[in-house]
């Protein structure tokens, strides 16, 4: 058994006198290293998870956009959407206008800024998509196919952006 100092001397005495023994810590060990997401050393899943939040955000401008279209056609044409007599919630179709109107194009926002990853879109993205999610739970029985459709991309939308972002090594 050698120690350091002995390691050191060795060194010294073999020419190699200005470098320095650093030790490199085992496999296995408890010391790991923060990789972030768009790195080089981010290896497997990162990049899985960014694909899944670029989908997410091209998602979510599509949901906006058609939001903002469904509600622009009740705002504008209120008898193409056919209401239920006894539901259960009794909102005028006017109101879900406003309500598709205004989300969609706010989904739409958050969805451009997902493209540049940064935190607080993601958590609004989650937060926006919690709120489509139940407004198109509401609106069923006024447009049933559909309001089921974004409710699975809502769905989607929120476990893609809920994926962890960062791996330690």
């Amino acid at each position: 058994m050698s120690s350091t100092h002995d390691q050191e001397a060795r060194a010294e005495a073999a020419g190699g006198g200005s470098r320095q023994y650093v030790p490199r810590p085992a496999d296995g060990g408890y010391d790991t290293q923060y990789v972030p997401v768009g790195s080089s050393e981010a290896g497997g899943g990162s990049a899985a998870t960014m694909g899944f939040t670029m989908l997410a955000a091209m998602v979510m401008l599509l949901s906006g956009v058609s939001s903002f279209l469904e509600g622009l056609a009740a705002l504008i044409k209120g008898q193409f959407f056919v209401s239920l007599p006894n539901y259960a919630f009794n909102v005028s179709v006017t109101g879900w206008g406003w309500t598709h109107l205004i989300l969609g194009s706010v989904v739409f926002l958050a969805g451009a800024c997902l493209f540049l990853d940064m935190l607080w879109a993601r958590i609004t993205g989650v937060a926006l998509a919690s709120i489509s999610l139940v407004a198109n739970l509401l609106y069923i029985p006024y447009f049933p196919v559909w309001s089921i459709i974004v409710i699975a991309l809502d769905l989607f939308v929120i476990w893609a952006l809920l994926a962890p972002r960062r791996r330690y090594v």
